[in-house]
């Protein structure tokens, strides 16, 4: 089995970067390629990093022999090079959302089962060790049977946000807003808190971003297969600045807490996170008086990292190559990412037909993009 796996990127916008920093620094990597369906702007990237640039998927991963391949491009168009990657035969890696619609990460899926190969997307917050001490409390079972769970991601995007690249804002280009762009990470953290979903009520609507297509804000209400309940609450209208929390609370009263992201907006290429994600609730029996020692740990270990960013998607990425060294699941699959793409296409459907959604989910064989251009109720 190889020690050291051929990475390539695919899409060369704000994100794509931070993933070459960590295919460049990794022991298990040896950054080879990039491609781009824009020449110049491949052979621009290829030249800063002493790399090959493409235009074609199959054709950059014949020819190199890559083994990895990494998905950057905008969201509604991560399949078609996803699946072409893994046809031409290598592994892939894709940026979060897995997708903006159910019918592509099930091509994706059925592709990486058909070709025998690994698929996962990026969620680094699992990564965050005040994360991670969330997931151990409730595996371990310090808060009884998780009982009732919320997520809370407020935050503003301007109009110069949006114009900073022509295909955010739009349903075709980005596949929706606030859920499908900013919320995955914390919707992807509730699902793997809280186990699998049983049915969800949502509504979404574009309050005051009059130049974009897509939602600004969403509010769902949340029924697991365990009986516990859960509230989403995500926008992209509230300002300054932002905070991203997950809360989970225990059927002993007990409760846990992470805030992901604190400070001002994350633009990936543009800007770095501020604050460090901490705990800021942890009332387990016994354990009230830690909550000052995580934040100082946690916060102290931050600011000695140069770059955070680069730093969690590092770890990812690692873990995916690894995985494929040893002939493992990675830690987030292609199916995690499957259920993120569930809870916001669910929020769509959810508003346009006034019912709550039931799962499982499948792709419907409608023209209305699961409720996006029928389901705001201004009709926007």
């Amino acid at each position: 089995m190889k020690e050291k796996l051929k990475t390539a990127l695919v899409g060369v916008g704000k994100v794509t970067d931070i993933h070459a920093a960590a295919l460049s620094r990794l022991d298990e990597s040896e950054f080879t390629a990039v491609c781009s369906s824009k020449r110049e702007k491949a052979e621009a990237f290829a030249g800063k990093y002493k790399i090959k640039g493409y235009t074609d998927v199959s054709e950059m991963v014949q020819k190199e022999g890559v083994d990895v391949v990494v998905i950057c491009t905008p969201h509604p168009f991560h399949k078609e090079p996803a699946v072409a990657a893994m046809e031409a035969g290598t592994h892939v890696l894709i940026e979060k959302p897995f997708a903006s619609t159910l019918e592509d990460c099930d091509a994706m899926l059925e592709a990486a089962e058909k070709y025998n190969r690994q698929i996962g997307v990026i969620c680094q917050r699992r990564w965050y060790k005040p994360v991670q001490r969330v997931k151990y409390a409730i595996d371990s079972g310090k808060i009884g049977r998780p009982v009732f769970a919320t997520v809370n991601m407020l935050g503003w995007r301007d109009e110069k946000y949006y114009n900073s690249d022509p295909w955010r804002g739009s349903w075709k280009d980005e596949g929706g807003g606030v859920l499908v762009n900013q919320a995955p990470h914390q919707l992807d953290l509730l699902q793997w808190f809280m186990g699998e979903i049983d049915e969800l009520y949502g509504i979404w609507s574009n309050l005051n971003h009059p130049y974009i297509e897509v939602e600004d804000t969403a509010v769902a209400i949340i029924r697991f297969r365990s009986g516990a309940i859960g509230n989403i609450i995500v926008s992209n209208s509230m300002k300054p600045g932002i905070y991203g929390k997950v809360h989970v609370h225990g059927e002993n009263g007990a409760s846990v807490g992470v805030q992901t992201d604190g400070g001002a907006m994350f633009v990936a290429g543009m800007s770095n996170i501020l604050e460090p994600p901490v705990n800021d609730l942890w009332t387990i029996p016994g354990e009230e008086n830690l909550l000052k020692d995580f934040i100082k740990e946690d916060s102290d270990f931050f600011l000695s990292l140069k770059n955070p960013v680069e730093y969690f998607h590092e770890r990812q990425i690692e873990d995916f190559l690894q995985a494929i060294i040893d002939d493992r699941k990675p830690l987030i699959t292609g199916r995690d990412g499957r259920v993120t793409v569930e809870i916001f296409t669910a929020v769509y459907r959810s508003t346009r037909d006034h019912t709550p959604v039931k799962w499982p989910l499948f792709p419907e064989n409608r023209t209305d993009m699961d409720g996006r251009l029928t389901g705001n109720p201004e009709g926007e």
